[in-house]
This record gives structure tokens, C-alpha cells and sequence, in this order.
């Protein structure tokens, strides 16, 4: 028993002995990667807020350095710190309140460092989405403002069948079938007279149709040219000003494409078509003058009619979805990395990753030194003693042996006056 008890032992030491070696190896050069990866995030925190500095002197480029200066020597000091510190404890209390200081450093270090990285590493290819998703909403804006001029251009129909029974009741008036007085006296004259208003309404209508076409191709023309400087080489700075040029162009076309709509105008000219009518002169005759009254009365009724369906159409078309307000706003790469974050995971990762890496080394010593201090702590003290340890051990104790010797007293000086 006492044999596998001794067999069991010197495992242990041999394990604890053997961690300690690759320990020492490995510190040897984790210093040296620690301030590598500190410096390489250094370098795309530069890279970062230079895009964000506006200026361009000597004073932005002193900026943006010691910036970056300040957060490499941070990174490495921070870690170096919990390197060394948080494997060695040994007390619960000990682990957690530097856990707690290693979760504190880490979001400081995310807040300084790491959003800055994702912007050097994606910044431009955030800026481009910013601008897909700005033609986007202007050619959903563009396609709603031409489907309602469209939808009023519509009214045009509704407008012409009420043209056609004020003429085809002329017609009938002209021949006696209405009042019963043949020719174009009174009735026929109003009937006549409304006809020719939806009729120049009509005409207004079908003018504005190739004005709208005209509108709606040039809007297209300037979605294709921002489209293009989307793509386009060179800085997305520039292409951005260029972009914000067309992006005015087409807000104004958007804005004239509302403004051809003729709903409004229908419905105005609905409201006036049993308003602003003007009776003719009656005739003389009491017989022919009430039956022309009858027969007026019946045309008002009907022109109130035809007004209300004219205008419900006309406000039907009004009550359709408007197009959104779409404006462009210039955005940062900072901003357009933090906004479209969903869309560059990866390099989102990418700059954490090499903020946070040191945290894996970390975990491992922690993980390290606790089977180091499990092996070690079953063992007996002369059981972990390596050669070098005793080699100390018999240095002390025949230092400890050899007694001290005694230092003779100086002699005195001869006084030669004598």
C-alpha cells in the first residue's frame, strides 16, 4: 500500500515539475506576442480614428497617434497585470474581484479600442451599405410617388364618363327626349356647358401623363448613376459627395412627381361642378319655362351626383400611402460600422479577437496553476523539492554549521612622541 501510495506521489510531483517547465518555456516569449498584438491593435485604432478626425494637419495626425500610442501601452499593461496576478490567487475572493477588474478592462478596451478596429477593418464597406440602403429607400420613394400620379391619372376615366352622359343627354335634349322641348335652348345649353368643363378637365389630366414619364425616367437615371458610385473605385469619401449631389436631384424629382398628381385637382373640379353653375336664359313661354325648370333641376341633381362620385374618387387616390421622407445623411465609417454591425459580424469579431485574445492565455494559467497547486498540495514538502532545492537547502545548512569567526581587534597606534 505504502508503495502505491510513493508510486502515486512521484507522479504528481513529476506532473507539477513538468507544467512548471513548460510554464517557464512559454514565458519566455509571451511578453513579446502580448506586445505584438497590442501594437497591431495600436495600428487600426490609428487607422480608425483617423477617418474620424475631420482635419488633416500635423496636429489631427499627432492626435490620432498618441491615441493609438496610449491604447497599445494600455492593452499590454492591462494584461501583463492579470497575466501575472489572476492565476496566482488562491482564495475565492482573490479570483472573483480580479475577474470582476478583468470583465471592467475588457469593456474599457472594447470602448477605447476595439468599435475603432471594426472601423478601420470595415469602415468603407459600412459606408457603401449606408449608401445601399439610401438608394434603396429612394427607389422605394420614387416607385410609391409614381404609382400614385399613376393611380390619379386614372381619375381621367371617371372624368370622361361623366363627360360622356352630360353629352349623350345633350344629345337626347337636342331631340325633345328630355324636356320635351326639341333644340338647344336652356337645358341643352347646361348640359353642354358642364360636358365642356369635364372636358377640359380631361385634357389636363392627359397632359400631365407624359410629364410624369418624363419625371420617373429621370428618376431612375439617377438611382443608376448613384448605383454606380456605390461601386465605383477610389475613397468612398468622394464618392459620398457625389452621392449627396444626386441624392438632391432626386429628392426634387420625387417632390415634382407629387406635385403632378392630379387627384387634387379633381376633387377641387368635382366641388366646383355643381357650384359654378351657370342657368341659361329659360324660355318665354310659361309651358316650355316649367318644363325646361323640371328638367334643370333633374341635371343639378345629377351633376351633384356625378360630383360626389368624382370626388370620393379623387380623395381615394389622395388617402393612398405617400412616399417616405427619405433624405441622405453623411455618416463616419465609425458610425456606419456601429449601425450596420449586423451586417460585418466577422469583422466585428476580428477586432474584439485581437483586443481579447490575451483573455484564452489567461484562462489557460489559471487552469495551469490550479493543477500545478492540486499536484503540489497532496505532496509532502521534501516531496517537491527539486535538485536545485536541496542543492540550496545543503548551501544554507553549512552555512548554518560553520561557526562564525572571530574578527581580531585592530591594533593600536604607537605613539612615537615617547
Amino acid at each position: 500500500m505504502s508503495n502505491t501510495i510513493s508510486g502515486q506521489s512521484a507522479q504528481q510531483a513529476r506532473t507539477a515539475r513538468e507544467l512548471r517547465g513548460h510554464l517557464a518555456a512559454l514565458e519566455t516569449f509571451t511578453p513579446l506576442a502580448l506586445a505584438i498584438l497590442a501594437i497591431a491593435s495600436g495600428i487600426y485604432t490609428y487607422l480608425g480614428v483617423s477617418g474620424l478626425l475631420e482635419q488633416t494637419g500635423a496636429m489631427s495626425l499627432f492626435a490620432a497617434v498618441a491615441y493609438s500610442i496610449a491604447v497599445s501601452v494600455g492593452i499590454f499593461v492591462f494584461w501583463s497585470y492579470i497575466l501575472r496576478l489572476l492565476p496566482s490567487m488562491t482564495t475565492m475572493a482573490g479570483r472573483i474581484g480580479l475577474s470582476v477588474a478583468t470583465l471592467a478592462g475588457s469593456l474599457a478596451i472594447i470602448a477605447m479600442s476595439s468599435w475603432l478596429n471594426a472601423a478601420a477593418l470595415a469602415g468603407s464597406a459600412a459606408v457603401e451599405q449606408h449608401l445601399a440602403e439610401t438608394v434603396q429607400d429612394y427607389q422605394s420613394a420614387l416607385e410609391t410617388a409614381n404609382a400614385n400620379a399613376l393611380a390619379a391619372q386614372g381619375l381621367a376615366q371617371d372624368v370622361a364618363r361623366a363627360r360622356d352622359s352630360f353629352v349623350a343627354l345633350s344629345e337626347q335634349e337636342a331631340s325633345g327626349a328630355l324636356s320635351g322641348v326639341g333644340g338647344q335652348g336652356a337645358v341643352y345649353r347646361l348640359l353642354q356647358q358642364k360636358a365642356g368643363e369635364l372636358s377640359a378637365l380631361e385634357t389636363q389630366i392627359e397632359a400631365q401623363g407624359p410629364q410624369i414619364s418624363a419625371a420617373f425616367l429621370t428618376g431612375n437615371e439617377i438611382l443608376s448613376r448613384m448605383r454606380a458610385l456605390i461601386v465605383a473605385g477610389g475613397a468612398v469619401e468622394q464618392r459620398s459627395i457625389g452621392f449627396a449631389e444626386q441624392s438632391v436631384r432626386l429628392a426634387g424629382v420625387i417632390a415634382d412627381l407629387r406635385q403632378l398628381s392630379v387627384a387634387p385637382l379633381v376633387e377641387r373640379a368635382a366641388s366646383d361642378l355643381a357650384a359654378s353653375t351657370v342657368l341659361p336664359e329659360l324660355a318665354t313661354t310659361d309651358d316650355i319655362r316649367a318644363a325646361q325648370n323640371a328638367t334643370i333641376t333633374s341635371v343639378l341633381e345629377a351633376l351633384d351626383t356625378r360630383a360626389q362620385t368624382l370626388g370620393a374618387a379623387a380623395q381615394e387616390v389622395q388617402s393612398l400611402p405617400p412616399p417616405l421622407e427619405t433624405t441622405y445623411t453623411p455618416i463616419s465609417t465609425a458610425d456606419a460600422v456601429i449601425r450596420y454591425a449586423g451586417n460585418f459580424a466577422p469583422s466585428w469579431a476580428g477586432a474584439i479577437a485581437i483586443d481579447l485574445l490575451p483573455a484564452v492565455l489567461v484562462l489557460i494559467l489559471t487552469v495551469v496553476q490550479a493543477a500545478i497547486r492540486q499536484n503540489e498540495g497532496q505532496l509532502d514538502t521534501e516531496q517537491t523539492m527539486t535538485l536545485a532545492d536541496l542543492e540550496a537547502a545543503r548551501r544554507a545548512l553549512a552555512r548554518l554549521d560553520t561557526p562564525p569567526t572571530s574578527v581580531a581587534p585592530a591594533p593600536k597606534a604607537r605613539d612615537d612622541s615617547a
